[in-house]
């Protein structure tokens, strides 16, 4: 049995439970619950705070966390980034009110930040060898140049729309963030097994979030152009179809690059074309 925690309420906590979820990991009805054990795969589930997870995680109390980067970068716990998620994708950045005078990292000298990732700033500034001081603060830091408390922000942002609601201007981003499974360092052979086999699923879900696949029919003669366009995982699939003189062909194609494929098939002579999403991908 390994331990995952994962945050208990907040921006992560509905996509983790869906990528375990993706990963055909059944898990019982978790709302108000603090814990909870898989039905098909021996993993127990925590729910903490997200800023506990580390510590969590350093301490051996769980085996492995989902959290955001920021967090892990912040509390600074000796734990280990096993796998990025893509999700939950934010940037940890310098914002100043849209008055200020923004002429580089050197406006930052001398004047006082107000974030809650004070550990983070604090190596950004020296390394750009920026003297300010940071005031520490927990949550609606977007409110501290308004009123007087600070000059400048370092928080999370998203989209911008809290900034500009605010009247702050991002000026300069310092970290790129996303949900991360974390794990204890001294995980045993057998834990790391299961981590594995869990990282496996996952890589399995992502990949087919980028692919599609594609049905359709084609005239024999037009066939080659067809295959042309669908590489495909290794080739494509072409079976002969009841009607003399045609073929249906299988194929799977990447996200980025479907509209292009669609009017190549089409203007190839391709019809009845059917896209259906994939929900595993294994290679």
């Amino acid at each position: 049995m390994i331990r995952l925690a994962i945050q208990k309420s907040g921006r992560l906590s509905e996509d983790s439970l869906a990528l375990i979820r993706e990963c055909g990991i059944d898990l019982p009805d978790t709302k108000n619950k603090l814990r909870c054990v898989a039905h098909n795969f021996p993993v127990e589930i925590l729910f903490l705070r997200d800023d506990d997870i580390p510590g969590y995680v350093a301490d051996g109390t769980a085996d492995l966390g989902i959290v955001g980067l920021n967090v892990v970068e912040e509390t600074r716990k000796p734990v280990e980034v096993a796998e990025r998620l893509g999700f939950g994708t934010c940037r940890l950045s310098i914002a100043v009110p849209k008055t200020f005078e923004w002429t580089g990292l050197e406006a930052l000298n001398n004047k006082r930040i107000a974030t809650s990732y004070p550990n983070v700033l604090q190596d950004f500034l020296e390394n750009a060898k920026i003297s300010a001081s940071i005031h520490e603060i927990s949550g609606s830091v977007e409110i501290a140049p308004g009123i007087g408390l600070a000059d400048a922000i370092c928080d999370l942002v998203s989209s911008g729309g809290t900034l500009l609601s605010n009247g702050l201007k991002e000026v300069q981003v310092i970290l790129q963030s996303e949900a991360v499974i974390i794990r204890d360092t001294a995980l045993s052979p057998k834990k790391t097994a299961l981590l594995d086999q869990l990282k496996f699923r996952i890589r399995s879900v992502h990949r087919a979030r980028n692919f599609k696949y594609i049905l359709l029919n084609a005239p024999n003669e037009q066939v080659p152009a067809v295959i042309g366009l669908l590489p495909g995982m290794k080739s494509p699939t072409v079976l002969p179809l009841a009607l003399s003189g045609w073929s249906s062909v299988h194929s799977v194609i990447q996200e980025d690059q479907f509209w292009e494929v669609i009017e190549g098939l089409k203007a190839a002579g391709a019809q009845g074309i059917l896209v259906v999403p994939i929900e595993k991908m294994i290679l």
